[in-house]
């Protein structure tokens, strides 16, 4: 007989190397099972940001090696609150909706943006019965008072935040609106219907979604048009949890992020999420980018 098997030492390390082997095995195993969740402000038309971010979330998952779901949300609010519970992993944020996040979450970090974003824009539109003039400069903003005018969704940084920067400086408020404030509308896309039905006679959305709509038809430029576009500013961006490595494995948020800025359109699946994206390419983003958004957010109380 051999005498290891008798020997209590050899008996003891033997239980402790497989219990070793059962914990690695079993953390593999709950690694394995993790799913990546990833979401988006629900800033356009939700049948375009479902079918984009499935597209997506089959090129992470094969890039990655891990399961990849998207989960919609119903609105801004909720889209900083999910991530501030740790309900979703991956975030497209506009540049308010990600500062908010990040306050209610240490450690989450920006790692990137579109081309396009370091140099984002507004436009301002106005029914053609409204007869309001083109705005040359801020200060003629000021033809919108007494106009019946709506935003889109209260923590927009393009819909909202940045234009009524600007409408201040301009020596516009809210209350200075038909009916004493502001409408609304909680979507660009919606802002756009509004306003091209008449049902406002001038609002604001992000000047991405005004062209591709006017590329796709969904404008008749007979009713309504841009009268100004703002200066630019830095808006959306990637928005990912703290945890990530401990859940995913060492050196996976810097996998994700590397992942992301590799996207070209030499591969057919990226290539579409790009178009969808309204992209060439994504690029590096960073926290301090958008200090400028997180002061004109404490300054209208949305911080």
């Amino acid at each position: 007989m051999n005498l290891k098997t008798k020997n209590p030492l050899y008996k003891l390390l033997s239980a402790l190397f497989f219990a070793s082997i059962c914990i690695v095995l079993q953390g593999q195993n709950i690694r394995a099972q993790e799913k990546l969740i990833i979401s988006a402000i629900p800033d356009q038309n939700p049948e375009k940001l479902n079918r984009l971010h499935k597209i997506l979330a089959e090129e992470l998952s094969q890039k990655l090696n891990v399961p990849v779901k998207y989960l919609p949300v119903i609105s801004y609010p909720a889209a900083v609150s999910a991530f501030r519970t740790s309900s979703i992993d991956l975030v497209w944020f506009g540049g308010l909706t990600g500062v908010q996040a990040r306050r209610q979450k240490p450690g989450a970090k920006v790692i990137a943006q579109r081309d396009i974003d370091a140099k984002f824009q507004s436009v301002f539109i106005a029914n053609y019965k409204s007869n309001i003039p083109k705005i040359i400069k801020v200060s003629d903003l000021k033809v919108l008072k007494g106009k019946r005018f709506t935003f889109g969704s209260e923590s927009s940084t393009s819909g909202r935040l940045m234009p009524q920067h600007y409408l201040i400086k301009a020596g516009v408020t809210l209350k200075d609106f038909k009916g004493g404030s502001s409408g609304f509308s909680g979507s660009h896309d919606a802002t756009l219907a509004l306003v091209q039905s008449g049902s406002y006679e001038a609002g604001v959305l992000n000047k991405n979604i005004w062209e591709e709509r006017l590329s796709n038809g969904k404008v008749d430029l007979k009713k309504v048009d841009v009268i100004w576009e703002t200066p630019p500013y830095v808006d959306y961006h990637w928005l990912v949890q703290p945890n990530l490595d401990t859940r995913f494995g060492e050196g996976f948020t810097k996998k994700l992020k590397t992942t992301i800025l590799s996207f070209n359109k030499k591969s057919e699946r990226q290539k579409k999420i790009l178009e969808l994206f309204s992209a060439e390419r994504f690029v590096p983003a960073h926290d301090y980018q958008y200090l400028i958004i997180e002061n004109i957010g404490r300054k209208l109380g949305k911080i």
